[in-house]
């Protein structure tokens, strides 16, 4: 959840005045195909190596004391807020925390996953090396595996102080969601209106799928939850009004206007002026910008941070984002981005990648959604498995990457980043059947015995 910061003197000090302006800031987003990136973005959990615990966000062991040591050593500059240390900044990428003390790597945007995993190795090699100073492990899962809710220190980021009790209203388990829960993103460009929806009409689509064969997150509380994707689940019932499937994607003529549309009726959280936070829940964007709320007038800055609290599994903003899995390893962090470049990147692929999801009613793709989270691969679908499919998606993305023929160094392809998916889908089995597999065993296993199998560790290079 990268924060957006508007520019308060610049274009997006404008006031709305027309509706053109919201579908002119989708527009500025558009660009030739020769300008294509991919950015992906990190969410972590930390945890206390011998009691997997999450750690606070105070103390000498905390998330600020490892934000501290990143700056001290490797030159990242520290953002604060009232004195707090709530970010990094410096290079080409951000570190910032999610509501639980989950550390976040907003990835750069680069024209190959090879300049990627350079970026990856580097963050992993840094915050390992931190950790293992103050005996504290960064975990390849979707999830808090041990502490509940209340025993999780929240991050004093103004924006959650706001957000945090408006989830109790809005759903059961969106507390869950801010304090719990990692997950990977990629961030995706478009050269039109219709690339853009073309894009999101076939990433949508392809949801369950990614989601069950990235499921990761399936400890929690101290114990097997029962679902193999929780923090699939969790979003389930969070805050409707904002995140799911989104149904208007699937119309053959989707456009900006349909997205301008939803998100304007989508109660907001809060506006920001001259860095104070200004309450505004439970008001729909609409509101606010006919009629203006305590003396403030809407602005294409506030629709743009308006933009960034809406949460469908796939996300519209001046580019893409990819939002429906589960952490991973850092040795499979970078698969779905692969999938995503070399299906979402390629036409054909493209095309390819719509003609296994395009028949579904929408019925059914919120039923699959719901059922992956529990079976992942295994669950039916038609005349299918999730796994079959799944095979063919990566088989699909795998042509699109070789077409492209980026190289590293060593003459590698893109196509190695997809090693991990490959063998989850060959298998039929998920990073989170693998984790249960080999933690439970049939037995009782002690809160380390998790960390340690799914600690981070050092890259071979680092």
């Amino acid at each position: 959840m990268s924060d957006y910061i508007a520019d308060e003197t610049g274009p997006d000090a404008a006031p709305i005045e027309r509706l053109e302006q919201l579908l002119e800031h989708f527009e500025r987003g558009a660009k030739p195909r020769s300008e294509f990136r991919i950015g992906t973005e990190y969410e972590k959990v930390a945890v206390d190596r011998r009691t997997g615990a999450a750690i606070p966000f105070s103390g000498p062991r905390g998330v600020e004391a490892v934000l501290r040591r990143m700056a001290d050593r490797y030159g990242w500059e520290p953002q604060e807020e009232e004195g707090r240390i709530i970010a990094l900044s410096g290079g080409r990428g951000e570190i910032t925390l999610e509501p639980g003390g989950q550390i976040e790597l907003s990835g750069e945007p680069y024209e190959t996953l090879h300049e990627a995993d350079a970026e990856l190795c580097e963050h992993v090699a840094q915050v390992v090396r931190i950790a293992d100073d103050l005996d504290v492990a960064f975990l390849g899962l979707g999830i808090q595996p041990f502490s509940r809710l209340d025993e999780i220190e929240w991050v004093p980021k103004k924006r959650y102080a706001i957000m945090g009790p408006y989830m109790r209203k809005v759903g059961s388990m969106g507390q869950r969601m801010m304090k719990q829960t990692a997950t990977v993103q990629v961030n995706l460009d478009f050269e039109s209106e219709a690339d853009a929806m073309h894009k999101m009409r076939v990433a949508t689509g392809l949801g369950p799928i990614l989601n069950a064969l990235f499921a990761n997150s399936p400890i929690s509380d101290g114990r097997p939850n029962g679902y193999l994707s929780y923090r699939g689940h969790i979003w389930t019932d969070t805050d409707n009004t904002r995140s799911g499937i989104l149904p208007f994607v699937f119309a053959p003529r989707a456009g900006f206007a349909d997205y301008v549309e939803w998100a304007l009726d989508v109660p907001m959280y809060f506006v920001k002026r001259r860095g104070v936070y200004h309450d505004l829940t439970g008001i729909p964007f609409r509101r606010f910008w006919k009629e203006g709320v305590n003396g403030l007038r809407a602005t294409v800055g506030d629709f743009a941070l308006h933009l960034s609290t809406l949460f469908p599994e796939v996300r519209l903003k001046t580019y893409i984002e990819l939002r429906m899995v589960d952490s991973q390893p850092p040795e499979s962090m970078l698969a779905l981005s692969a999938i995503a470049k070399g299906v979402l990147y390629e036409p054909d692929c493209l095309l390819g990648a719509w003609d296994l999801v395009k028949d579904w009613s929408y019925e059914e793709r919120v039923r699959l959604n719901e059922a992956v989270h529990r079976t992942a691969l295994a669950t039916p679908v038609r005349r299918y498995r999730v796994q079959d499919l799944a095979r063919e998606l990566v088989d699909i993305a795998e042509e699109g990457l070789r077409r492209q023929g980026r190289r590293n160094a060593r003459g590698d392809d893109e196509t190695l980043y997809l090693e991990r998916a490959r063998d989850y889908a060959r298998r039929g089995k998920c990073p989170a059947e693998l984790v249960l597999e080999r933690w439970t065993a049939g037995v009782p296993r002690e809160a380390s015995d998790l960390v340690e199998l799914t600690a981070y560790r050092l890259p071979a290079a680092a």
